[in-house]
């Protein structure tokens, strides 16, 4: 499945049959990474009475409910509607799937008591107008993330600066492995969302953040072809997929 792809200054070329998947898989188990205090999700077969919608039950079909919050449970993608006092759901704000995208790996520097990126340390990897998109890979990278509890854990951020420069530099969607692109207790300033979004003065309602990917090690640093797709859910925030593509 070779496929060339003309941009507007450059041809790429990529093998549609080889997809690099950095969504985390919702599993409804101990295996399920959590953020923000919530308890594991639930897949559980509809109950009626004595029916139970399981085939392994005697049901002709399995028929299940699930319950857990894109936020906390897995791959997500949002839109400004996540800070914003208006409602904007990010089923309308993407609306394109395809974009190109940079793939960068760095260690959080140390910041106080905590870790962080900054806009230093990106200065070094990106460049205005290199992609549209951002995907970065926070070091050490084991696969203990795809299951990790990350509540009270204070994760590594993006300091405000840091997400400015990369709004500057031009890039619409930014993907990254943690729950948030911001200090998990920061009394509710957001700084690093309101810096990408650009949020209220100048918003950028067409930007997304995608947070708590996987970005495996065998996957290089450098630029690739994304495509990212969500549920059709009328939300601020929505399940994720997104899947690189390498440029041949």
């Amino acid at each position: 499945m070779i496929t060339k792809i003309k941009l507007e200054n450059k041809t790429i070329t990529v093998d549609l049959s080889k997809p690099l998947d950095l969504s985390i898989t919702l599993s409804g188990d101990e295996n399920n990474p959590i953020a923000w205090y919530l308890e594991q999700p639930t897949i559980e077969p509809v109950q009626e009475g004595k029916w139970i919608a399981k085939v392994s039950e005697g049901s002709s079909v399995n028929f299940n409910n699930l319950q857990f919050n894109p936020h906390a449970h897995g791959t997500h993608t949002e839109c400004v509607g996540h800070i914003s006092e208006d409602f904007y759901s990010v089923n309308k704000a993407l609306n394109q799937f395809f974009f190109t995208a940079k793939v960068i790996s760095l260690v959080p520097e140390n910041y106080g008591e905590d870790a962080a990126i900054s806009k230093k340390q990106l200065q070094h990897y990106l460049t205005k107008n290199e992609a549209e998109a951002l995907v970065i890979r926070t070091l050490p990278n084991t696969k203990k993330k795809r299951r990790r509890k990350y509540s009270h854990t204070n994760w590594p951020y993006l300091l405000e600066e840091a997400a400015t420069y990369i709004r500057e530099c031009g890039i619409k969607h930014l993907l990254i492995d943690l729950p948030s692109v911001d200090k998990e207790k920061d009394d509710g300033q957001l700084l690093a969302h309101r810096a990408f979004w650009n949020y209220p003065e100048n918003t950028r309602k067409d930007a997304t953040i995608t947070e708590l990917i996987y970005v495996s090690n065998k996957i290089k640093d450098g630029e690739y072809l994304l495509n990212l797709q969500i549920a059709s859910i009328k939300n601020d925030a929505s399940p994720s997929k997104p899947v690189l593509y390498k440029i041949l």
